[in-house]
Protein backbone atom coordinates (compact mmCIF):
# COMPACT_ATOMS: atom_id res chain seq x y z
CA UNK A 1 0.00 0.00 0.00
CA UNK A 2 1.55 3.23 -1.12
CA UNK A 3 2.71 5.76 1.98
CA UNK A 4 0.25 9.07 2.28
CA UNK A 5 1.38 11.96 0.62
CA UNK A 6 2.78 14.81 2.31
CA UNK A 7 2.27 18.41 0.16
CA UNK A 8 4.61 21.05 2.28
CA UNK A 9 3.79 24.82 1.75
CA UNK A 10 6.89 27.19 2.48
CA UNK A 11 6.79 31.27 1.84
CA UNK A 12 9.74 30.70 -0.47
CA UNK A 13 12.88 28.48 -1.32
CA UNK A 14 14.97 30.48 1.03
CA UNK A 15 12.71 28.25 3.56
CA UNK A 16 12.07 25.33 1.65
CA UNK A 17 16.10 24.96 1.38
CA UNK A 18 16.80 24.31 5.11
CA UNK A 19 14.11 22.38 5.76
CA UNK A 20 15.00 19.96 2.68
CA UNK A 21 18.42 19.43 4.17
CA UNK A 22 16.69 19.08 7.34
CA UNK A 23 15.35 16.19 5.91
CA UNK A 24 18.00 14.82 3.80
CA UNK A 25 19.96 14.89 7.17
CA UNK A 26 17.46 12.87 9.41
CA UNK A 27 16.91 10.39 6.94
CA UNK A 28 20.60 9.71 6.61
CA UNK A 29 20.88 9.60 10.16
CA UNK A 30 17.64 6.64 10.55
CA UNK A 31 19.49 4.88 7.24
CA UNK A 32 22.82 4.58 8.20
CA UNK A 33 21.72 3.73 12.02
CA UNK A 34 19.57 0.73 10.32
CA UNK A 35 21.53 -0.37 7.59
CA UNK A 36 25.49 1.17 8.34
CA UNK A 37 24.92 3.80 4.96
CA UNK A 38 22.17 6.58 3.54
CA UNK A 39 21.98 5.75 -0.58
CA UNK A 40 20.88 8.79 -2.18
CA UNK A 41 19.54 9.45 -6.04
CA UNK A 42 19.71 13.33 -6.79
CA UNK A 43 18.79 15.38 -9.79
CA UNK A 44 19.67 18.18 -11.43
CA UNK A 45 18.72 21.68 -12.01
CA UNK A 46 17.52 23.86 -9.23
CA UNK A 47 18.26 21.20 -6.61
CA UNK A 48 21.98 21.57 -7.31
CA UNK A 49 22.15 25.23 -6.03
CA UNK A 50 19.56 24.53 -3.08
CA UNK A 51 21.61 21.27 -1.61
CA UNK A 52 25.10 22.67 -2.84
CA UNK A 53 24.00 25.76 -0.13
CA UNK A 54 22.35 23.65 2.67
CA UNK A 55 23.63 20.82 3.04
CA UNK A 56 27.46 22.01 4.04
CA UNK A 57 25.77 24.29 6.24
CA UNK A 58 24.27 21.83 8.46
CA UNK A 59 26.86 21.13 11.04
CA UNK A 60 28.19 18.28 12.00
CA UNK A 61 26.85 16.68 8.91
CA UNK A 62 28.97 13.39 8.26
CA UNK A 63 28.91 12.29 4.57
CA UNK A 64 31.69 9.19 5.01
CA UNK A 65 28.79 6.55 4.48
CA UNK A 66 26.29 8.06 2.45
CA UNK A 67 26.30 6.33 -1.24
CA UNK A 68 25.40 8.92 -4.14
CA UNK A 69 23.58 7.95 -7.13
CA UNK A 70 21.70 10.18 -10.02
CA UNK A 71 18.04 10.24 -10.93
CA UNK A 72 18.74 10.41 -14.41
CA UNK A 73 21.88 11.91 -16.30
CA UNK A 74 22.36 13.50 -19.85
CA UNK A 75 25.04 11.70 -21.44
CA UNK A 76 27.79 14.13 -22.04
CA UNK A 77 31.51 14.00 -20.43
CA UNK A 78 31.81 15.45 -16.64
CA UNK A 79 33.45 18.66 -17.86
CA UNK A 80 30.36 19.65 -19.93
CA UNK A 81 28.27 22.70 -17.80
CA UNK A 82 25.31 20.05 -18.76
CA UNK A 83 26.44 17.22 -16.44
CA UNK A 84 24.35 16.55 -13.36
CA UNK A 85 27.44 14.87 -11.83
CA UNK A 86 30.05 17.50 -12.56
CA UNK A 87 28.05 20.40 -11.23
CA UNK A 88 27.28 18.18 -8.12
CA UNK A 89 31.40 17.12 -8.17
CA UNK A 90 32.16 21.11 -8.36
CA UNK A 91 29.31 22.82 -5.94
CA UNK A 92 28.61 19.77 -3.30
CA UNK A 93 31.01 16.72 -3.17
CA UNK A 94 33.69 19.25 -2.93
CA UNK A 95 32.35 20.34 0.21
CA UNK A 96 31.65 16.69 2.00
CA UNK A 97 33.82 13.89 2.59
CA UNK A 98 31.23 11.38 0.80
CA UNK A 99 33.78 9.00 -0.31
CA UNK A 100 34.96 9.47 -3.72
CA UNK A 101 34.37 5.65 -4.70
CA UNK A 102 30.30 6.20 -3.32
CA UNK A 103 29.83 8.44 -6.04
CA UNK A 104 28.54 6.55 -8.90
CA UNK A 105 28.27 8.18 -12.20
CA UNK A 106 27.80 7.03 -15.88
CA UNK A 107 30.40 6.47 -18.20
CA UNK A 108 29.76 9.35 -20.97
CA UNK A 109 32.12 7.79 -23.25
CA UNK A 110 29.84 4.85 -24.01
CA UNK A 111 27.11 4.92 -26.65
CA UNK A 112 23.70 5.75 -24.96
CA UNK A 113 22.12 1.87 -24.90
CA UNK A 114 25.89 0.39 -22.93
CA UNK A 115 25.94 3.75 -20.73
CA UNK A 116 22.57 2.51 -19.57
CA UNK A 117 23.41 -0.95 -19.31
CA UNK A 118 26.68 0.16 -17.50
CA UNK A 119 25.49 2.72 -14.93
CA UNK A 120 22.52 -0.58 -14.40
CA UNK A 121 25.86 -2.71 -13.68
CA UNK A 122 27.09 -0.35 -11.08
CA UNK A 123 23.79 0.27 -8.89
CA UNK A 124 23.60 -4.01 -9.21
CA UNK A 125 26.83 -4.09 -7.34
CA UNK A 126 25.34 -0.91 -4.57
CA UNK A 127 22.57 -3.35 -4.47
CA UNK A 128 23.52 -7.02 -4.61
CA UNK A 129 20.67 -8.22 -3.26
CA UNK A 130 17.66 -6.52 -4.33
CA UNK A 131 15.82 -7.54 -7.59
CA UNK A 132 15.83 -3.32 -8.04
CA UNK A 133 18.07 -0.68 -6.42
CA UNK A 134 15.70 0.49 -3.07
CA UNK A 135 17.19 3.93 -2.53
CA UNK A 136 16.81 5.48 0.81
CA UNK A 137 15.89 8.41 -0.59
CA UNK A 138 15.27 9.92 -4.17
CA UNK A 139 15.27 13.69 -4.55
CA UNK A 140 13.06 14.79 -7.89
CA UNK A 141 12.19 17.75 -9.98
CA UNK A 142 9.26 18.45 -11.91
CA UNK A 143 9.52 19.88 -15.85
CA UNK A 144 6.48 22.07 -16.98
CA UNK A 145 5.32 19.33 -18.67
CA UNK A 146 4.77 17.32 -16.01
CA UNK A 147 8.24 14.88 -16.80
CA UNK A 148 10.52 13.75 -14.03
CA UNK A 149 14.15 12.02 -14.12
CA UNK A 150 13.89 11.87 -18.03
CA UNK A 151 10.86 10.18 -18.28
CA UNK A 152 8.61 12.83 -20.41
CA UNK A 153 4.96 12.79 -20.93
CA UNK A 154 3.74 9.98 -23.49
CA UNK A 155 7.46 8.28 -24.27
CA UNK A 156 7.49 4.75 -24.34
CA UNK A 157 10.12 4.79 -21.33
CA UNK A 158 7.10 5.21 -18.93
CA UNK A 159 5.84 1.97 -19.44
CA UNK A 160 9.04 0.03 -18.78
CA UNK A 161 8.87 -2.61 -16.42
CA UNK A 162 12.29 -4.61 -16.64
CA UNK A 163 14.88 -2.29 -16.81
CA UNK A 164 16.25 -0.27 -13.67
CA UNK A 165 18.05 2.03 -16.08
CA UNK A 166 17.19 2.99 -19.36
CA UNK A 167 18.78 4.75 -22.05
CA UNK A 168 16.78 7.79 -23.79
CA UNK A 169 17.59 8.84 -27.16
CA UNK A 170 15.14 10.96 -28.60
CA UNK A 171 14.43 13.52 -25.57
CA UNK A 172 12.43 16.43 -26.13
CA UNK A 173 14.47 18.25 -23.81
CA UNK A 174 17.99 18.79 -24.99
CA UNK A 175 20.27 16.84 -25.20
CA UNK A 176 18.60 14.24 -26.69
CA UNK A 177 20.80 11.18 -25.17
CA UNK A 178 20.27 10.59 -21.59
CA UNK A 179 20.05 7.46 -19.31
CA UNK A 180 17.13 7.74 -16.29
CA UNK A 181 16.33 5.43 -13.85
CA UNK A 182 12.77 3.62 -14.57
CA UNK A 183 9.12 4.30 -12.45
CA UNK A 184 9.42 0.69 -10.86
CA UNK A 185 13.23 2.02 -9.32
CA UNK A 186 11.63 5.39 -8.76
CA UNK A 187 8.84 3.58 -6.57
CA UNK A 188 11.25 1.08 -4.66
CA UNK A 189 12.30 3.95 -2.78
CA UNK A 190 12.11 3.90 0.94
CA UNK A 191 11.57 8.27 0.78
CA UNK A 192 11.27 9.89 -2.65
CA UNK A 193 11.11 13.82 -2.25
CA UNK A 194 9.85 16.53 -5.19
CA UNK A 195 10.99 20.03 -4.81
CA UNK A 196 9.09 22.29 -6.97
CA UNK A 197 9.60 25.90 -6.55
CA UNK A 198 8.13 29.43 -8.92
CA UNK A 199 5.07 30.39 -10.17
CA UNK A 200 5.58 29.35 -13.72
CA UNK A 201 5.05 25.71 -11.59
CA UNK A 202 1.50 26.63 -10.32
CA UNK A 203 -0.29 25.16 -13.21
CA UNK A 204 1.52 21.64 -13.92
CA UNK A 205 1.57 21.36 -10.09
CA UNK A 206 -2.08 21.97 -9.93
CA UNK A 207 -2.74 19.61 -12.36
CA UNK A 208 -0.44 16.63 -11.08
CA UNK A 209 -1.61 16.40 -7.51
CA UNK A 210 -5.31 17.54 -7.98
CA UNK A 211 -6.25 16.85 -12.10
CA UNK A 212 -7.94 13.92 -13.08
CA UNK A 213 -5.83 14.63 -16.46
CA UNK A 214 -3.21 14.82 -14.18
CA UNK A 215 -2.51 11.27 -13.70
CA UNK A 216 -1.12 10.33 -16.89
CA UNK A 217 1.80 12.79 -15.87
CA UNK A 218 5.37 11.04 -15.20
CA UNK A 219 5.20 12.84 -12.12
CA UNK A 220 2.01 11.89 -10.62
CA UNK A 221 2.93 8.77 -11.19
CA UNK A 222 5.74 8.25 -8.23
CA UNK A 223 3.93 6.76 -6.29
CA UNK A 224 6.32 4.96 -3.96
CA UNK A 225 5.12 1.31 -2.89
CA UNK A 226 6.58 1.23 0.53
CA UNK A 227 7.90 4.63 0.85
CA UNK A 228 6.98 8.28 1.79
CA UNK A 229 6.31 10.68 -0.34
CA UNK A 230 6.59 14.23 -0.19
CA UNK A 231 6.13 17.25 -2.23
CA UNK A 232 8.35 20.16 -1.12
CA UNK A 233 6.67 23.73 -2.66
CA UNK A 234 7.16 26.94 -2.04
CA UNK A 235 3.85 30.09 -1.99
CA UNK A 236 4.01 30.68 -5.79
CA UNK A 237 4.29 27.30 -6.79
CA UNK A 238 1.46 26.24 -4.64
CA UNK A 239 -1.02 29.30 -5.53
CA UNK A 240 -3.57 27.32 -7.62
CA UNK A 241 -3.48 24.52 -5.47
CA UNK A 242 -7.52 23.95 -3.50
CA UNK A 243 -6.03 20.82 -1.47
CA UNK A 244 -5.52 20.67 2.38
CA UNK A 245 -1.64 21.36 2.37
CA UNK A 246 1.06 21.71 5.33
CA UNK A 247 2.17 24.90 6.38
CA UNK A 248 5.03 24.58 8.99
CA UNK A 249 6.57 27.20 11.14
CA UNK A 250 9.89 28.62 10.75
CA UNK A 251 12.75 25.83 12.10
CA UNK A 252 10.36 23.30 11.82
CA UNK A 253 11.22 19.19 11.09
CA UNK A 254 9.56 17.51 8.46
Amino acid sequence: MAARRRVVVFPSSAELGPALAGLVSSRAGEAIASRGRFTLGLSGGSLVTMLSKELPALPDLDGSKWVVGFCDERLVPPGDPESTYGLYKNQLFSKMNIPAGAVLSIDSSLPVTECAEDYARKLKDVFPDDDKPVFDMLLLGMGPDGHTCSLFPGHPLLEETEKTVAPIGDSPKPPPCRVTLTLPVVNSARCVVFVSTGGSKAPVLKEVLEGREGAALPAARVVPTHGDLFWLVDGPAAADLTIVLEKPGPGARL
